[in-house]
């Protein structure tokens, strides 16, 4: 038995192939090494670090303020989705940063991560 197939029905099993494996990584949830690239790349370190004071918070400071909370998650959340205004220690005002992300499973590995600290 001879196989054969044809010029299109190879570049549409080219195309599926090449739609799958673009689809797969965006599909899969974000994981504890990769916020932290993330939030450098969505400029969140201009105004916390991990374990120190810059304009806003550390993330260490954020962790504990939550400690026990059941609302710490949703608050991280909604801090990072809904950009409220923010006041800081020198009583300057500004409208927190959105972050990119929408997607929930994303959110929530960035909300433990910080939570984490």
């Amino acid at each position: 038995m001879k196989f054969e197939i044809n010029a299109s029905k190879l570049l549409k099993i080219a195309a599926l192939a090449a739609a799958v494996s673009f689809a797969i990584p965006a599909l899969a949830a974000m994981d504890d090494a990769d916020v932290e690239p993330y939030l450098k790349k969505q400029g969140c370190f201009k105004c916390h670090a991990i374990d120190k004071a810059k304009k806003g918070p550390s993330y260490k400071k954020v962790a504990a303020k939550y400690k026990g909370k059941p609302e710490g998650e949703s608050d991280v959340i909604k801090q990072m989705t809904t950009g409220p205004k923010v006041k800081f220690d020198d009583g300057t005002q500004e409208d927190h940063k959105i972050i990119e992300t929408k997607d929930a499973s994303d959110l929530k590995a960035i909300s433990k991560w910080i939570l984490s600290r």
